[in-house]
C-alpha cells in the first residue's frame, strides 16, 4: 500500500541528488590480511566484464601473488608518494588519491584501498573519507576496503580488547552511508597460516595476529555488520508497512519501578542481552501526578545511571492509569520491536490478582507474541540483592590440575580427538552467496601446498565460474543407489575411506542421503570420514540450523525439511562466513548464475525477495558472531564481548504434545546453549502410562528424538489427576535443581480466558523462586 503514498518534497529532492552522485561499496574486515583487496579486484574485474570504466588508485597489494593476479590489466591512476615519519622517528611510504586525474579522466568506478587514511598536510582534504565523499558528489562510484577497528566505536572496543591504538579513524555511520557493505570473513586460523606462509609480512597488523585477538576482531567486525543489516532491514519493513519482530535479533524491555529490586532486573536484562546479542531497553512507567519522594528519587538516579553504565537505554513513560497498564506495556514493546518483556514475579495470592487485576496477567492476556519472562525475587531463598554489572573470567585450571593424572576415559576421549579430522564449514545466508567456489578455492591451494586434496562431491548447479575452480582437482566416483525406477548418485564414502586422501570436498551438509545409502544423512557421511582421520571442508546455508528452522519459517514463510543438528556445526574446527549483499544475489539470480532461467521469477516474488535475504543474511551474521564469542571464551579462558555467563543454569522445558512443541524445545536449546546450561524436556502425560499410546506415543517419541538430537534429556511423568498437573509441572523441574523453567503461551483465546485460572496461571504461582520464560506464539 505505501507504493501509492505520495512522495514529501524532502523525499524527491533526496532521491534526484542520488541519482546524480556515485555509488559508494565497503569491504570491511577484522584486519590486514583478510582478503579485502582480492575480493574488491575480482569484484573490479567483473564489472569491467560488463563494459564498465573500472580504474584503480591507492591500491596496496603487498606482493601477496593471489591478489597481485586479481589486478590484472585494471587501468592504475598513479596516487601521490609521499613519506611520513612517526613518533619514534620511523618512516613509512604514504599513498594519496590523485583528485586532479581522477575527476579529469571520470571513471566510472574507482577502486581503493585504506578508507581510514590521514591525507598529506598539504593535500586539498585531510583524510581519504573526505576524499571519497568529493569523488562520490562527482558521480563517480567508489570501492573502498576498510578494517572494522577503524571505525569510531569499534576503535574503543578493540583497544579495550587487544590494547589496539588507532591514529586514523572514519565515522561511525559510514557504514550506513554506503549503498553496500560486504564482510570479508576469514577464520584466525586461516590469517595465521598466511602469515606462516609469509604472505602477511608486510601487514601493519601483524603484531595482533593471536588467535585471541583476531577471534575479537572478527566478532566485532561480524557483529558490526550485523547491526547494520539490521537498521536495513526495519527501514525495508518500515517501506513495506510490516510490524512486529523481524525474527533475526533480540530487543529485550525490562520493566522496573523505583525500587531497590530495580537494579536486579536491570542487571539480569543485560546478562539476558549480552548473551543474547541484543538490545536493552529499560522502561519505567509512572503516574505524573504523583511526586516521588526522596527514596523514589535517588533510585531513579541510580537505575537511569545503571542502564547507560550496562549499554541499555532508560526511558520514563507517562503511566495512563494503573487497571490499563498492561494494555500500555504491551503496546510500548510492539511499538519499540521488543522480543522479550522482563518483569517480577507477582508476590499476590490468587484472590489479590484478581481484586488488584494483576499486571503480569494482564500482558500474558493482551499479547501472545511477545515472550514474557518472569524474574524470580531470590532476597529470601538465598539472599541474593545484586548481580554485578561486570563479567567475571572463565576459571583458569590451578596450576597443580596440570599435574593431576587424568582419567583412562579422558585420555581414550583426548586420543579419539587427536586422530580425528580438521573439519571446516563454509556459511552462507542463502544459495548463490558463493560457498562451492570458496571451498573449492581453498581445495586449489591446498593442492598447491603439496597437500592430497580431492572432492567428494560437488554440486556446481550449472555455475561455469565454479566448474573452473574444479577443473584441477581430482574427482571421486559417487555411489550409485536404486531408488525405485531412478539411479541416483550419493556420496561414496567407503570409496573415501580406501583412497584415505588428507581433505576431501563435501557440498551441501544438510543433504538427505538417499533410502538405503550407507548414513541416513550427509552430516553422518563426514563424521564418519573424520573419525577416518580425513578432513574434510564442507558447505550450508543457516536456514539449514536446527535451532533456527522456527525463525527461518517466520521470516520466509518457508518451512525448511533438511536440516542439521546444531553440534555439527560446533564440532567445526573453523565456521567461515561468506557474506554477499542481497542486491549483489538478486543480480546473480537475474544474471541466471544461481537458478535456470524459468525458475528466475518464481525465486525473485518467494525466498529471494529482498526482506528475506536482509533477514537471513543478518542471522547468518549473528549466528557466527555467536559461534566465534563460545570459541573464544573456550580457547582463551578470557573475557569475550559477551562476557561468559555467572550462573550455572539448568533449563527446563515443559511441552504438550501440539504444534508448540518443537518450537519451544529449539528455543529452549539456543538459550541453554548460550547460557552453557543443561538442558531438560519434560512432557507430563494426563492419565497412565498406559495411555500413552498410538498416536499420541509416536508425537512423544518424535520430540524425544528432536531433543536427543539438540544435545539434552527428554522425559516423560504421569499425573492421573488434571487438577494437580501444573504442580506436578513445578515438582518436575524442582527435582532438577531447575533454575530457569520454559513454557508456552496458553493456546485458549482470550475471551475464554477472562475470570479462569488457565494451567500457565497456576504453574507461574508454584513456581516464583525460578525464573520463567513465557515463549510467544509468533504464527498468531
Amino acid at each position: 500500500m505505501n507504493t501509492f503514498r505520495r512522495k514529501t518534497p524532502e523525499e524527491l529532492l533526496q532521491m534526484i541528488t542520488k541519482l546524480k552522485q556515485g555509488r559508494l561499496k565497503v569491504y570491511i574486515g577484522a584486519v590486514s590480511g583478510s582478503g579485502k583487496t582480492y575480493h574488491m579486484l575480482r569484484d573490479g574485474q567483473m564489472l569491467r566484464q560488463e563494459g564498465i570504466d573500472v580504474v584503480i588508485c591507492a591500491v596496496s597489494t603487498l606482493q601477496r601473488p593471489e591478489t597481485m593476479q586479481q589486478l590484472g590489466d585494471l587501468e592504475r591512476i598513479p596516487s601521490i608518494h609521499w613519506v611520513k615519519e612517526d613518533k619514534q622517528g620511523q618512516q613509512w611510504e604514504q599513498k594519496d588519491l590523485n583528485l586532479e586525474q581522477i575527476i579529469m579522466r571520470n571513471p566510472e568506478v574507482v577502486l581503493v584501498d585504506h578508507l581510514a587514511h590521514m591525507n598529506r598536510p598539504e593535500a586539498k582534504h585531510r583524510t581519504r573519507w573526505e576524499d571519497i565523499r568529493y569523488l562520490l558528489e562527482h558521480g563517480i562510484s567508489v570501492m573502498v576496503t576498510v578494517n572494522v577497528y577503524e571505525l569510531e566505536g569499534s576503535a574503543q572496543l578493540a583497544q579495550q580488547y587487544i590494547g589496539r591504538e588507532v591514529e586514523c579513524t572514519v565515522p561511525a555511520d559510514t557504514l550506513h552511508q554506503a549503498d553496500e557493505v560486504r564482510l570479508i570473513d576469514v577464520t584466525p586460523e586461516v590469517v595465521l597460516q598466511r602469515y606462516s606462509a609469509g604472505l602477511l609480512d608486510n601487514s601493519s597488523d601483524r603484531a595482533f595476529f593471536e588467535r585471541g585477538n583476531l577471534a575479537v576482531l572478527r566478532e566485532l567486525a561480524l557483529r558490526t555488520v550485523a547491526e547494520g543489516v539490521g537498521g536495513t532491514l526495519e527501514k525495508h519493513r518500515a517501506e513495506q508497512g510490516l510490524t512486529g519482530p523481524t525474527g533475526t535479533a533480540e530487543r529485550i524491555m525490562v520493566s522496573v519501578q523505583y525500587h531497590w529490586n530495580g537494579s536486579i532486573y536491570i542487571r539480569r536484562g543485560q546478562q539476558i542481552a549480552r548473551r543474547l546479542s541484543g538490545d536493552l531497553l529499560v522502561v519505567s512507567f509512572q503516574n505524573k501526578a504523583r511526586k516521588l519522594n526522596r527514596e523514589e528519587e535517588t533510585f531513579k538516579r541510580s537505575i537511569r545511571e545503571l542502564s547507560t553504565q550496562v549499554g541499555g537505554v532508560f526511558e520514563e513513560v507517562a503511566m495512563i492509569s494503573k487497571r490499563r497498564l498492561p494494555r500500555q506495556v504491551v503496546r510500548y514493546a510492539k511499538e519499540h520491536q521488543v522480543t522479550r518483556i522482563v518483569l517480577g514475579h507477582s508476590r499476590q495470592n490468587r484472590w489479590q490478582e484478581w481484586i488488584n487485576r494483576s499486571v503480569i496477567n494482564g500482558v500474558l492476556l493482551m499479547t501472545r507474541d511477545i515472550d514474557i519472562f518472569l524474574m524470580a525475587d531470590r532476597a529470601e531463598q538465598e539472599g541474593e540483592r545484586i548481580l554485578p554489572a561486570k563479567t567475571a573470567k572463565v576459571n583458569v585450571p590451578k596450576k597443580e590440575d596440570v599435574y593431576r593424572r587424568l582419567p583412562s576415559e579422558e585420555i581414550a576421549r583426548q586420543i579419539d580427538h587427536i586422530r580425528r579430522g580438521t573439519f571446516k564449514v563454509y556459511v552462507g545466508a542463502a544459495p548463490g552467496v558463493g560457498k562451492t567456489y570458496t571451498m573449492l578455492r581453498e581445495g586449489n591451494e591446498l593442492h598447491r601446498q603439496g597437500i592430497d586434496v580431492v572432492i567428494g562431491l560437488l554440486e556446481t548447479h550449472g555455475r561455469q565460474e565454479t566448474a573452473d575452480q574444479a577443473a584441477s582437482l581430482t574427482l571421486l566416483p559417487k555411489q550409485v543407489i536404486k531408488y525405485g525406477d531412478h539411479h541416483l548418485e550419493e556420496l561414496d564414502v567407503q570409496k573415501i575411506i580406501e583412497r584415505n586422501p588428507e581433505v576431501v570436498l563435501v557440498d551441501e551438509l544438510a543433504h538427505t542421503n538417499v533410502p538405503g545409502s550407507r548414513n541416513s544423512k550427509r552430516y553422518e557421511d563426514i563424521t564418519e570420514l573424520l573419525a577416518a582421520g580425513i578432513s574434510v571442508i564442507s558447505t550450508v546455508n543457516i536456514q539449514h540450523l536446527e535451532s533456527l528452522n522456527d525463525a527461518v519459517e517466520q521470516i520466509t514463510g518457508v518451512r525448511v525439511r533438511e536440516t542439521v543438528p546444531d553440534s555439527i556445526l560446533h564440532l567445526a574446527d573453523e565456521v567461515e562466513l561468506i557474506d554477499v549483499t542481497p542486491q549483489t544475489l538478486r543480480q546473480r539470480l537475474q544474471e541466471g548464475k544461481i537458478y535456470a532461467a524459468s525458475k528466475v521469477e518464481q525465486a525473485l516474488s518467494n525466498f529471494f525477495k529482498m526482506g528475506n535475504l536482509i533477514a537471513l543474511r543478518e542471522l547468518a551474521l549473528r549466528e557466527v558472531a555467536d559461534d566465534v564469542d563460545e570459541r573464544l571464551e573456550s580457547w582463551e579462558r578470557k573475557d569475550s564481548l559477551r562476557g561468559p555467563w555467572q550462573r550455572e543454569e539448568i533449563i527446563f522445558v515443559g511441552v504438550k504434545l501440539d504444534h508448540e512443541a518443537e518450537r519451544l524445545i529449539r528455543r529452549g536449546f539456543r538459550i541453554a546453549y548460550r547460557l552453557k546450561a543443561k538442558l531438560i524436556v519434560s512432557y507430563i502425560h494426563l492419565g497412565s502410562e498406559f495411555s500413552l499410546a498410538g498416536v499420541i506415543a509416536d508425537k512423544a517419541d518424535k520430540l524425544h528424538h528432536l531433543t536427543v538430537r539438540l544435545g539434552g534429556e527428554f522425559e516423560i511423568r504421569y499425573q492421573p489427576l488434571r487438577q494437580r498437573l501444573a504442580q506436578s509441572i513445578v515438582e518436575e523441574a524442582q527435582s532438577y535443581h531447575a533454575t530457569q523453567m520454559i513454557l508456552g503461551q496458553t493456546s485458549t483465546p482470550p475471551w475464554k480466558r477472562w475470570g479462569r485460572d488457565s494451567l500457565l496461571k497456576k504453574v507461574l504461582r508454584y513456581a516464583r523462586n525460578m525464573d520463567i520464560l513465557v515463549v510467544a506464539d509468533r504464527e498468531t
